[in-house]
């Protein structure tokens, strides 16, 4: 028991300190994330983004790709209202990114749910994005490369059931990878820890998950040389977030607006008195 606290105790003293120099980096360097995202995560995926100091612009024409991701400081790629028509502006700013050495972040939303997605999913992987972040259902069905019972864009697995499937796609695709869930787990294939931030009933906003991802890319923008410390970051800060506006809140509608509140007003103290990591198996 001496042990398991002392490590705890540990874990805040090397975490927080991250977690903070992240948050305010990205405050003071205000990173422009382009986002290829879902008609339905738009709002609080850019308001997301503001309240933690980073800049979103939320373009996804074909057309404009080759003007504007080169400017961007990272890219994330959500593919939750994937149409036939949004795969190629996907790809395209994936590898411009890539062209450009910046960042971009992977969302496979309900990777296992149709044939289709699977296949645009496994294509996008194929770009190596820097990190892919997703529940435990949707990081099983792509690392299992087979459609997957899922439960729409719900996970029907809990993100430490997932840690094996992780650490296989990390290893395969040489991407970071992120399983949201009760612990966050986060792998580059041979490390493993646990973001235990956050609170059940962000389950019941959506996009949370999706805001998540856009915030994981703005951390990443401005350490993409410590990715895998940005993204275990980033699950906290929002984690925190969510943990503060919990005290507030009566439901999930004022979660929504508390937590965009609780990201902005964050400071040291608290990010260093909340941070909850851990290092798993």
């Amino acid at each position: 028991m001496e042990n398991k606290i002392a490590d705890t105790v540990h874990q805040k003293e090397v975490w927080g300190p991250k977690a903070w120099t992240h948050l305010s980096t990205v405050r003071q360097r205000s990173p422009l994330i382009q986002c290829i995202t879902n008609f339905v995560s738009m709002d609080l995926m850019a308001n997301t983004l503001l309240s933690a100091g980073a800049s979103p612009a939320m373009i996804h024409s074909l057309q404009e790709i080759p003007d504007f991701t080169p400017h961007a400081d990272a890219v994330c790629v959500n593919v939750g209202t994937l149409t036939a028509d949004w795969l190629p502006a996907m790809k395209s700013a994936a590898e411009l990114a890539n062209q450009s050495g910046k960042p971009w972040v992977l969302d496979p939303v309900a990777a296992g749910a149709s044939g289709f997605r699977l296949k645009a999913c496994l294509e996008l992987v194929g770009l190596k994005p820097t990190v892919i972040r997703g529940n435990g259902s949707e990081i099983i069905a792509l690392s299992n490369a087979s459609v997957g019972a899922t439960k729409g864009v719900d996970s029907s697995h809990e993100s430490t059931s997932a840690v094996e499937a992780a650490k296989s796609l990390s290893k395969a695709s040489g991407c970071i990878v992120a399983v949201s869930g009760a612990v966050d787990v986060i792998t580059d294939g041979e490390r493993v820890i646990g973001a235990q931030n956050g609170v059940a009933l962000l389950q019941k906003i959506t996009a949370t998950g999706c805001s998540v991802t856009a915030l994981i890319a703005a951390f990443v923008a401005i350490d993409p040389l410590h990715a895998f410390e940005a993204t275990v970051s980033a699950l906290s800060i929002f984690g925190i977030a969510g943990e503060i506006g919990m005290n507030m809140a009566k439901g999930p509608a004022s979660l929504r607006m508390h937590l965009i509140d609780s990201l902005y007003g964050l400071d040291q103290v608290t990010v260093l008195r909340h941070v909850n990591i851990i290092t798993l198996p």
